[in-house]
């Protein structure tokens, strides 16, 4: 009884100083921003939130929505955050600008974009979109870059008519038949659209017509990526943890989410977000998860660099994968 006793004291004694050294190395700090308000694309941040993936790493990561591509690049240039999420072409326009950060993961090589149209007038190969009306929204990926589109797909650009539109206003006249096609992403608005109106709709990948834009990325400062490698580090490996849990646990992925978001989507529309979302990051075979591959950087380049004469940096000068860990 009396050795019983000894050995739970020392464990107790133990406990103490595990919790003491606990206390002693705090957890560091990451402020992360996104460059949009909270979506499905995000689930897998707050599953590993949630599952404890960031604090077993000894980081204590707050996430915060955002406004915008260009609020998010100019919270980080001036020290606010650690890191941003936001559309990698975004973050390579910037850079080509010459704005000190980096692109340190790229979850998404190719951003998961549609074109969506009636199913009486479906677009069954990308030349149908001759003769048709497509909302053209400025800053919209899936139609920025639809003379690209036409040039690999061999459509003639000149047999479609662009309507430059408010974003909002695209669905509802899309709905009322007075456009007949609109860009959306899987990933977001497509979910949103189908559960609104209860239809199916035709949709056309632009991925797989070979519409190559970067999509969601993780960029960070140069002065971060200096001075907190360490840090995001482990942050990034966390990070692969979480993307990882999600495939196998979207739902546990919606209830994280849906926490911090209660007025977001019935959670049948946020499952389907992070099941595309999921689907559109490649898994980490040969590389980490977020690989950053060099031709993703010089095709967003040539797709940036359409009729500009600017002189192109050297591609290292975008991206880095020191911080990725397998």
């Amino acid at each position: 009884m009396k050795r019983l006793i000894n050995r739970i004291a020392v464990g107790i004694i133990g406990l103490n100083a595990i919790f003491s050294a606990s206390q002693t190395l705090a957890a560091d700090d990451v402020n992360v921003r996104f460059s949009y308000k909270l979506k499905g694309e995000y689930g897998f941040f707050y599953l590993g939130q949630e599952k404890g993936v960031y604090s077993q790493a000894g980081l204590s990561t707050t996430f915060g929505e955002g406004a915008s591509s260009q609020a998010a690049l100019g919270s980080l240039i001036q020290g606010q955050d650690d890191l941003i999420v936001l559309p990698g072409i975004f973050a390579i326009s910037a850079i080509q600008k010459g704005m000190p950060i980096k692109i340190v993961a790229l979850y998404q090589p190719a951003a998961p974009t549609v074109l969506v149209s009636h199913p009486e007038q479906p677009l069954n190969t990308p030349k149908d979109l001759e003769g048709k009306t497509i909302a053209a929204p400025i800053g919209e990926t899936g139609t920025t870059y639809l003379g690209v589109f036409c040039e690999i797909n061999d459509i003639d650009c000149s047999k479609i008519k662009k309507v430059q539109i408010d974003v909002q206003a695209r669905v509802s006249q899309f709905l009322t038949n007075q456009i007949d096609v609109i860009a959306a992403y899987k990933t977001n608005d497509l979910p949103i659209l189908e559960a609104k109106t209860g239809k199916t709709f035709s949709v056309l990948d632009q991925v797989k017509y070979g519409l190559n834009v970067p999509g969601m990325a993780v960029v960070a400062s140069d002065n971060g990526i200096s001075n907190k490698s360490d840090i995001l580090k482990k942050f990034l490996a966390s990070t692969a943890i979480a993307i990882e849990q999600t495939r196998t646990e979207p739902q546990t992925a919606v209830t994280a989410l849906k926490a911090v978001w209660p007025n977001g989507p019935a959670d049948a529309v946020v499952l389907k977000q992070i099941e595309a979302t999921s689907a559109s990051i490649p898994a980490g075979a040969e590389h980490p998860v977020g690989w950053v591959d060099e031709k993703s950087i010089a095709a967003a380049l040539k797709l940036l660099d359409e009729g500009s004469s600017a002189v192109q940096k050297p591609l290292s000068e975008f991206y880095t994968n020191a911080l990725l860990q397998k």
